[in-house]
């Protein structure tokens, strides 16, 4: 990514919260990616999110893929919660299943910031005109699939006009099959583009513990296949010495989110965003909801996280745009 300018807060200022949905075709995340995978039919059920926001207040960033912007099953839902003021629609483009279909299909593809500029500039072009078509509305929020911002993306975004960048994926390596590597970045929010006006959002992530000062280095010497075997690495993530943790009810539970959000607070850190991908609604959608008893605890650690932030931390909530005009008034 192009050089950013962080933007630090003052310590009075009050949390926000901001919900992205990354919204989907269903797939088998453990086979290879598949051209004919495109399957929408979770979002039948996607009211079981959007109740859990409403009751809260939130207005949740749907970020649509084009499965979802192209069928009406699929976004017939969003666009009635968009038109009420409750959802905001943003863009995620997953190249295996978005136009034009010029690339090889393999892993390091499945990155959109990997593929040649101009194929990039035009899926996501693509992507941008689905959207207005069936949403009525310019996309102007993105999450790259996989997390794969390349060093195009930048100026592809500023010429499609977006204004805000959520495809960072604070402290996490998806080098290991071509992808970005993160470790370096932290959950704070920073400009960048040619004009610094593009906002950059990160999914917000960290390292909790005694020894999260030794960051991803110290982590990835814990996870070496010897000290994992000797259990070394499982007894300090016990004693909660040094987890690594995402703002996400997908693989963490509702105590985990807190200890990462209060040490985040403690970092100076006020903005966090709060995540998970559509599927998670209807079992058997993605591996971390595999019956009907998962989807409830999965909801219900949404319902606990949030009264959490808003009462216990006495925090707010707002869209990624909300966040960016707020922040240019600052």
């Amino acid at each position: 990514m192009s050089e950013r300018k962080l933007i630090r807060l003052d310590s009075e200022t009050r949390p926000i919260l901001s919900v992205v949905i990354h919204t989907e075709e269903e797939f088998n995340w453990n086979k290879p990616h598949d051209r004919h995978a495109t399957g929408v039919k979770h979002m039948r059920h996607i009211d079981r999110a959007q109740a859990v926001f409403d009751s809260f207040g939130i207005v949740p960033n749907y970020v649509v893929d084009y499965p979802i912007a192209s069928q009406e099953e699929a976004f017939g839902p969003l666009k009635a919660y968009a038109d009420s003021g409750r959802a905001l629609i943003g863009a995620h483009l997953h190249p295996w299943v978005s136009p034009p279909y010029d690339e090889e299909l393999n892993a390091r593809n499945s990155y959109p910031g990997n593929l040649p500029r101009a194929l990039e500039h035009e899926k996501l072009r693509l992507l941008t005109e689905q959207i207005k078509t069936s949403f009525g509305t310019s996309p102007l929020t993105y999450l790259a699939g996989r997390y794969g911002f390349g060093p195009n993306t930048g100026e592809i975004l500023e010429e499609l006009g977006y204004e805000v960048d959520i495809s960072v994926a604070a402290s996490i390596d998806y080098s290991a099959d071509g992808g970005p590597d993160y470790s370096s970045y932290t959950s704070d929010p920073f400009w960048f583009g040619s004009q610094r006006r593009l906002l950059g959002l990160p999914g917000s992530g960290g390292y909790v513990g005694r020894l999260r000062a030794g960051g991803t280095p110290l982590y990835r010497r814990l996870m070496h296949p010897w000290l994992r075997k000797a259990k070394i690495s499982g007894a300090v993530a016990r004693l909660r010495l040094l987890e690594r943790i995402r703002l996400s009810p997908e693989d963490y539970s509702e105590p985990e989110m807190r200890r990462l959000t209060k040490s985040l607070l403690a970092d100076g850190v006020r903005i966090f965003v709060f995540s998970f991908h559509s599927p998670s609604v209807m079992p058997g959608g993605t591996p971390y909801v595999n019956s009907d008893a998962d989807l409830e605890r999965f909801l219900e650690k949404c319902r606990r996280y949030f009264d959490f932030f808003m009462r216990e931390l006495g925090g707010t909530t707002m869209t990624p745009l909300e966040i960016k005009d707020w922040l240019e008034q600052q």
